[in-house]
């Protein structure tokens, strides 16, 4: 969506009604609000929507990420002359009654494409012009603007990467990201008796809660996501992970390692802290990753969750990463593997998501297979809590319930176990965990990888599956990672760490790990539940094919191929 021309005048009072964009350096959105100052008052607003806000829609981790991103961007903005002003209540109720009780003519936003957005930002407008108040809604969130990119897609957009690359490539470079407000114009708050008259009758509520105010459970500043939230942080890390050239130079993510655990990496001699960065302290107590000489991290960048919150904006990753690559004068890996062409994956999903109807179902989405899924409350329990009995699978579940956090190839992993590679559960139903759970949890990526991983779209070679017994063996044939996320394993042999079942009782009994006693047994054998699921999509593509009039039925490969990767042309 293009940035609309927003008239100003010395009598224009706005609110910039933060969502995602959690930042003051690049945000359109922001600066169509102030307009360079030229706007009497301005409010930046954050609204605390309670369909978020409960532990089973949103997990610990990703509720306080947010939480922190909304008092880093508190203290960004009070640096300027402002401050952020989280309001508690339906934004389709709040905002119109905070435009009223403070004479606000003009309100902008950034587009979002998420289907609960949509209608939550379709009523909000709806209400606002009706009481004549301006609406801007810009784009921010990705490199291009996505209504653009469907435009030239000229039909359903594009469902191949190299398809997409080349629509945007006849759009030129993304625009340059722009830099902070310098000052922001004076905001409606002041003092505290102020502020809570200027709320009153308006919200449920004000101010920034603890977890525990919402009804969660306090994580310690030792427990949960190792990197905290907000602008601050992750300008801090985007920077250091930019400056090891010679990482960016050979990246390619599939050839990462899902057993990495966040470490500390060694930088080059500290600098000193920015008035900036100082104004943005707090949260967790001083926190590894914010010392300038030490970076946080595992074998991949770890930004995706600040993009995701937009406390990074695309742009200024992509502009700031294109420098480093052009000083490599070409000797560097290359898209769809590289770190660029993650961006691009980004990019693809978006425009994807955005353009296809239904994206988020199997039924009634024009690009996803019609599979016949069970929905097996025990087995889905099994692979959620971690009591699968295959120990890399279950280790890969407990780390993401703990931090919030999984490598894009243990994500891999345990979707295809869930999905065709043993259990052949719905797509819809491990897609909703990870939506709950993640940290950088996005819509439309994470729609199209459970799409993806179960063979439902963008990838058909469902006879290569991850072995849940054998694929972490060629990472981390120890089992440190499964140790270390499933201590009941802590003293089993390595020979035995990934098929505790298959160890001699006397051995169990020394590790002191019984299977089906200390630790479940397996819920289903991999071979036969490999095939039988490879069997019945096979017989869904059949029936796909023939219904389509397109082919004759497939020769179905009997026999799985364990830890084949899908493909090194996409995002893994």
């Amino acid at each position: 969506m293009s940035s609309p021309a927003v008239a100003a005048s010395s009598t224009t009072r706005s609110i910039v009604w933060f969502r995602k964009a959690l930042r003051v350096h690049d945000n359109p959105a922001l600066l169509a609000g102030i307009k360079g100052n030229a706007v009497s008052a301005s409010q930046p607003v954050f609204v605390l929507d309670p369909w978020f806000c409960k532990p089973s829609r949103v997990g610990s981790n990703r509720m306080r990420f947010l939480l922190e991103s909304l008092r880093d961007l508190d203290a960004s903005l009070r640096s300027v002359g402002s401050s952020l002003l989280v309001l508690h209540g339906e934004p389709r109720v709040v905002l119109p009654r905070a435009c009223k009780s403070w004479d606000v003519n003009l309100v902008t936003w950034e587009h979002d494409i998420e289907p609960y957005a949509k209608v939550r930002d379709l009523a909000v407008r709806g209400a606002l012009e009706r009481a004549g108040v301006e609406c801007a809604s810009v784009s921010g969130h990705t490199l291009y603007d996505v209504d653009e990119v469907l435009k030239k897609c000229k039909g359903p957009p594009p469902t191949t990467y190299q398809g997409f690359l080349k629509i945007v490539g006849s759009m030129g470079e993304p625009a340059m990201a722009t830099g902070a407000p310098e000052k922001m114009p004076k905001p409606f708050t002041g003092t505290f008796e102020e502020t809570r008259a200027l709320v009153s009758g308006v919200a449920d509520g004000y101010g920034i809660p603890t977890l525990e105010d919402l009804g969660y459970e306090a994580l310690g500043d030792e427990e949960g996501f190792p990197a905290r939230g907000g602008e601050t942080e992750g300008l801090i890390r985007l920077r250091k992970q930019l400056a090891r050239t010679e990482w960016i130079a050979g990246f390619e993510k599939p050839n990462t390692n899902p057993t990495t655990r966040f470490h500390a990496l060694k930088q080059s001699k500290p600098k000193p802290k920015s008035p900036f960065e100082i104004a943005a302290g707090g949260g967790r107590g001083e926190n590894p990753s914010m010392d300038a000489n030490t970076l946080i991290t595992p074998s991949t960048t770890a930004l995706s969750p600040y993009l995701k919150f937009g406390c990074v904006s695309p742009r200024t990753f992509y502009h700031e990463l294109k420098a480093v690559l052009a000083a490599l004068d070409g000797k560097h890996s290359k898209p769809p593997t590289s770190l660029m062409g993650q961006l691009m994956w980004r990019e693809f999903y978006y425009v994807v998501g955005a353009g296809t109807a239904n994206f988020d179902k199997m039924e009634g989405n024009p690009i996803c297979r019609q599979i016949p899924w069970i929905k097996d409350k025990e087995l889905y329990a099994a692979w959620e809590n971690s009591q699968t009995g295959y120990p890399w699978i279950d280790a890969a579940m407990t780390q993401l319930r703990q931090e919030g956090w999984l490598h894009h190839l243990a994500r891999h992993a345990v979707a295809c176990f869930l999905t065709r590679g043993d259990l052949f559960i719905h797509w819809e139903w491990g897609r909703d965990t990870f939506d709950r759970e993640l940290v950088d949890a996005d819509w439309a990526i994470n729609n199209g990888n459970w799409m993806w991983l179960s063979c439902s779209a963008f990838f058909y070679q469902y006879f290569r599956v991850y072995g849940p017994h054998s694929f972490a063996k060629k990472y981390d044939k120890d089992g440190d990672y499964v140790k270390h996320y499933l201590p009941v394993l802590k003293n089993m042999p390595s020979k035995y760490i990934y098929e505790p079942w298959t160890a001699p009782l006397d051995v169990q009994r020394k590790a002191g790990c019984v299977v089906g006693v200390d630790y479940p047994a397996p819920v289903v054998d991999h071979a036969s539940a490999s095939k039988a699921c490879v069997d019945k999509i096979a017989a869904a593509y059949d029936a796909h094919k023939l219904a389509n009039g397109t082919a004759k039925p497939s020769q179905n490969k009997s026999t799985p191929s364990d830890d084949a990767q899908p493909s090194k042309k996409r995002k893994l």
